[in-house]
């Protein structure tokens, strides 16, 4: 793998720090930091900022680690092929509209949560991926099998809002297929296609 780029190595630095301060934070003085940064919609906790700063709160070290992971795997590529200025405007659509989809969902269903992680950013470099390189294949671990990138995609993107639809957990399903919605429409505005007209952008 090349160095990673600046973008994405300063979001790997964040995310591990904001870990880990949050960590020594609460052994120190019983404050926990990320409880400032999670998102908590339809609670008296909800600050404007924290549509923007979820995205550096993880709930364990598994989350962090398979999130450090996909950042560097899928979203070094795309800061290397745009650049680093159309980069941070993707990652911010991804997670921005992934909120705002937790939100909605949480107002229309009345029951409060709380939103943590950059999973919907991870989801919207995925299905990045899948719209510039649809036929790259791609060897998953488990199962053992090969598949194109939109194959892929398709996959796990049926597989989340199944989930979504019948989990019972607290985890933001909705708001990972937010994070995609995001990148449909980011790279749809930039090719200049519906529901965005104009000239292409790249």
């Amino acid at each position: 793998m090349p160095p990673v780029p600046k973008i994405t190595k300063w979001f790997l630095i964040a995310l591990t720090a904001v870990f880990f301060v949050g960590d020594i934070g609460l052994m120190a003085t019983g404050v926990d930091i990320r409880t400032w940064l999670a998102l908590y919609p339809l609670s008296f906790s909800f600050q404007p900022w924290q549509v923007f700063t979820y995205v550096l709160v993880h709930g364990d070290i598994v989350q962090l680690l398979f999130n450090l992971l996909g950042l560097w795997i899928f979203g070094a590529p795309l800061e290397y092929l745009w650049n680093e200025k159309r980069y941070l405007q993707f990652v911010t659509a991804c997670g921005l509209t992934a909120a705002m989809i937790e939100l909605l969902l949480t107002t229309l269903t009345g029951r409060p949560s709380m939103m943590v992680g950059v999973n919907s950013i991870i989801y919207g470099l995925l299905l990045a991926q899948a719209m510039l390189f649809p036929n790259k294949v791609i060897t998953l671990v488990i199962p053992p099998v090969q598949m194109t990138m939109k194959t892929y995609v398709i996959v796990f993107g049926v597989l989340e809002l199944w989930v979504g639809l019948h989990a019972q957990d607290l985890v933001a399903h909705f708001a990972h297929l937010g994070g995609m919605l995001g990148a449909f429409l980011m790279i749809r505005y930039w090719r200049g296609q519906p529901p965005f007209k104009g000239r292409r952008r790249f």
